[in-house]
């Protein structure tokens, strides 16, 4: 399963959030979401900018930032005194899952407007290189995008998605939050699990090989500056996040994984991720 084609035969991630989607907009009163037609009929869906959302819209909402292909639950645990309530994260197709959903890797971009999508959208307009080394392709007449900031895509920057994806504007879909929200918090948070995807990948770990996985993290109380609100959600899965990846093939090649996975590897572990981001210039990618 080393070879590109590995998950060729993945589920559609796209379907799976889809059906979590009109779940959520069945519930949108309970969820306290704001859900609006855009300019072009897409559907826009409020989870903590305008509106309130809460914990359980962030949990639906990491769900489909997975494409239906992970569980997302909250539990108390985790040994810290101030943060007492952990979020557990778990999919049998984790690959897919966090770096083929999940993983804000699309920039999207246009006057002032800046913003990394993640979820099952980016498998359709497979933008990436990494969708070329998964050998993932999603097909599906709808497409769910998630942004972690406080507003939905201006029009021509909708347009462009939808032709991206191959889909109607129609059945587009845009939810978001901001971090500073509740539910952005919990949707950070829940990423705990693709931070080591992402890593057993630039440690040139073979995708293939990893075959299920769980995570864990405290869920980080939320804040209004930016900033800082970002900064906890990033501490509390850096130093205290937990993951447990099972893979195939010898041990020593899981021995060596396991420990060159933690993040107290890197150069920067110990401070403040906030003064880390700071330290460089807001630039998330030159961060170790």
């Amino acid at each position: 399963m080393d070879s590109k084609d590995s998950f060729a035969g993945a589920p559609g991630v796209n379907a799976g959030a889809r059906a979590l989607v009109a779940d959520m907009l069945a519930r949108r009163a309970a969820l306290r979401l704001g859900v609006a037609k855009g300019a072009l009929g897409e559907t826009l869906i409020d989870a903590g900018a305008r509106h309130t959302g809460g914990i359980e819209a962030g949990l639906m909402l990491a769900r489909i930032c997975l494409g239906g292909l992970g569980d997302v639950s909250l539990a108390p645990g985790g040994g810290l005194a101030r943060w007492p309530w952990r979020l557990n994260v778990r999919s049998s197709n984790p690959v897919v899952a966090c770096l083929g959903s999940q993983y804000a890797g699309w920039s999207l971009s246009h006057g002032d407007f800046f913003a990394l999508g993640s979820g099952p959208g980016r498998a359709l307009a497979r933008k990436e290189p990494l969708f070329t080394e998964l050998g993932y392709a999603d097909t599906s007449e709808h497409a769910v995008l998630v942004i972690e900031g406080e507003s939905a895509p201006p029009t021509p920057l909708v347009a462009s998605i939808a032709a991206d994806c191959g889909v109607t504007p129609e059945n587009l879909t845009f939810i978001y939050a901001p971090t500073r929200s509740l539910a952005g918090s919990v949707q950070v948070v829940a990423r705990v699990l693709e931070v080591a995807l992402h890593k057993a990948h630039e440690l040139k770990f073979p995708l293939g090989r990893i075959i299920d996985g769980m995570g864990a993290a405290p869920l980080a109380p939320p804040h209004p500056d930016f900033v800082t609100a970002m900064g906890r959600t990033n501490d509390a899965i850096i130093y205290a996040g937990e993951a447990h990846l099972f893979v195939t093939g010898a041990a020593s090649d899981a021995k060596a994984l396991a420990e060159q996975l933690p993040s107290r590897g890197s150069r920067d572990y110990g401070e403040p991720f906030g003064a880390i981001f700071k330290r460089f210039n807001g630039d998330f990618y030159k961060i170790d």
